[in-house]
């Protein structure tokens, strides 16, 4: 015969343990690991589709290469990217895969990611 007292789950039963640094700490750590997805791009170098851009491997298209004027001045956050100074003109254009909030600009010899926002783009 059973006793009278329904045994359950004896942590989910007290109200302290239930409350505890560890057993909300456990709660909110998830069950299964997660995993970052890179995805890849077919036909894309290596180096545009994972962000990473040496400019030395970038060749401009055949065609659609454009003008800008710098609007404001720019300082470049690491080597994938150009310094720009405020009413210089540059070469732009831009790779499959690239984000299209970026474009590749050339100044002489000089190559490197550019932030759109700070061009106009002439024709």
């Amino acid at each position: 015969r059973f006793s009278g007292t329904f045994v359950g789950n004896a942590e989910a039963a007290s109200p302290a343990a239930a409350t505890s640094p560890a057993a909300v700490a456990a709660a909110a750590v998830p069950a299964v690991p997660t995993i970052p997805v890179v995805p890849t791009l077919g036909g894309v170098p290596n180096a545009v589709a994972e962000g990473v851009l040496n400019p030395n491997e970038v060749k401009p298209p055949a065609s659609g290469t454009r003008k800008a004027r710098v609007l404001y001045d720019y300082e470049a956050a690491d080597s994938s990217e150009l310094a720009l100074l405020a009413d210089e003109m540059i070469t732009v254009y831009s790779l499959p895969g690239m984000d299209p909030d970026w474009l590749i600009g050339e100044r002489g010899n000089q190559k490197g990611k550019v932030p759109v926002t700070y061009l106009e783009l002439l024709s």
